[in-house]
């Protein structure tokens, strides 16, 4: 099986440079040819799920803020060898595999496979194949890994030597095979290979947390986190200016991982809303159609990734309003933290990440219904909208969701992954991180004081 793709959501252009034109291929890398890089920095490999200019989801953020602790090795995931030549500018593409720098401290691998690398029989080559590609990529840079993290549970682990081998789930895969049109029963199996090949199991949820406990695992809770020191937009998108205020803002893929019934409360109700994503056209075609149609909703559509925080800067309230799923109670929605950091209180749908986090917005904030509500169903979704902008936290509201939102910055996660794999073996665990607690508590750890951002670059916005 390919890796799974569909998790990773945002309102950005899903490859590319992030303003629509396909990506420039980064340089080409030699030995160890980093400025910064020496014999003595630790390395790591990311077995990716997605490429590195697909959409930037959790395993591209967690990447980026890691090398403030050591070199990364980014891999994509196989293509197929006559993939290029039908989408040239995506990928490295070529019948080779191919190294490129794709940002500071970090070199991408592009893989190649078989075609049809997911059809039974082929498919007993693909991991292989890109295993070997590992390889010859590790003996060109010159480096042994300290530790190998893979973003999903194809048979990548257990082969670099002495390589600490990191299982990092950020989605519940067996309950939402339905949605990718896959096999449970072989997900499933897959899981239990990852796993007996695994060091360390690192986790984004409650939930999540108690399915590989089961499995046998001891996991690590280190939740999505999000670009805290992402500076605010000086002047708000324009696309909200004729919209009724208070305006409702959703940013993120539409698709069925969200509930249309709230969306249509939310309008019915009065708030102007302004949506920005791309919409599957698999769902709802017609009611997506009438919603976006109606005088108080903006769909914005596809943005570019940097022009996010100005539509961010347009909105009163931001809205997490995720259908109640299996697959959904086990995922850490990217948006709710990036809305905070962007100074916006925020409305979520009742999911055990969401109770998360507001368990630890509670110990550190005096009124954290200003900040962060959580809603059953459109009813109530409605009413805690109205509830938080009819009376809003003050001129000091937004400087409190930023506050909340730079104790769970990506850098803060980097540190708590680094602690969790022995790179930094003297780090303090950033907030919640540690043995994770059972589905729907709160922090497995109390939470330590936010610390300054250390050096280290993060991300744009991927928000799911």
């Amino acid at each position: 099986m390919s890796p799974a793709r569909h998790e990773r959501e945002d309102g950005c252009p899903g490859r590319g440079r992030g303003d629509g034109r396909p990506a420039a291929a980064g340089r080409p890398v030699s030995r160890l040819d980093a400025t910064d890089v020496t014999q003595d920095t630790p390395s790591l490999v990311w077995m990716a799920p997605v490429p590195w200019d697909g959409i930037p989801g959790s395993d591209r953020q967690l990447a980026l803020a890691m090398t403030r602790h050591a070199r990364v090795l980014w891999v994509d995931p196989p293509v197929s060898a006559l993939t290029p030549a039908r989408v040239g500018g995506e990928v490295g593409g070529g019948l080779l595999p191919s190294l490129s720098e794709a940002a500071d401290r970090i070199t991408r691998l592009t893989t190649v496979a078989l075609p049809g690398l997911s059809r039974p029989g082929i498919r007993a080559t693909t991991a292989p194949l890109q295993r070997a590609q590992v390889r010859w990529a590790l003996r060109k840079l010159g480096i042994r890994p300290a530790a190998v993290v893979a973003g999903y549970t194809e048979d990548v682990l257990g082969r670099q030597a002495g390589a600490v081998n990191v299982l990092y789930c950020t989605d519940d895969l067996v309950a939402g095979a339905a949605l990718m049109g896959l096999s449970a029963a072989r997900l499933a199996a897959q899981d239990r290979r990852a796993l007996a090949r695994a060091d360390v199991v690192v986790v984004v949820s409650p939930t999540l947390a108690g399915r590989w406990a089961a499995l046998g695992a001891a996991p690590v809770l280190i939740p999505n986190g999000c670009a805290a020191d992402r500076p605010a937009a000086p002047v708000p998108a324009p696309a909200a200016a004729g919209l009724p205020r208070p305006v409702a803002g959703l940013v993120g893929q539409l698709s069925d991982r969200i509930d249309m019934a709230i969306l249509e409360a939310l309008s019915e109700a009065g708030f102007g809303q302004l949506i920005v994503g791309p919409h599957d056209q698999r769902w709802e075609p017609r009611r997506f159609a009438a919603l976006t149609a109606r005088p108080g909703v903006h769909h914005a559509g596809r943005v570019a990734g940097d022009a996010v925080p100005a539509y961010l800067a347009a909105i009163d309230v931001g809205v997490t309003p995720y259908a109640d799923s299996a697959f959904n109670r086990a995922s850490f929605p990217l948006k709710t933290l990036e809305y905070l950091a962007a100074g916006r209180p925020v409305v979520s749908t009742d999911l055990p990440g969401a109770r998360w986090l507001l368990a630890d917005l509670a110990s550190v904030d005096p009124a954290p219904e200003q900040v962060l509500s959580l809603a059953r169903g459109p009813a109530e979704m409605v009413a805690a909208v109205r509830r938080m902008t009819a009376q809003p936290g003050g001129p000091g509201l937004a400087a409190r969701c930023r506050s909340f939102a730079a104790r769970h910055s990506w850098a803060r996660r980097a540190d708590a992954l680094a602690a969790a794999i022995g790179l930094a073996p003297g780090l303090d665990a950033a907030p919640g991180a540690g043995s994770a607690p059972a589905a729907g508590s709160g922090p497995a750890a109390g939470p330590a004081p936010a610390a300054a951002p250390q050096a280290g670059p993060e991300g744009k916005t991927g928000i799911t």
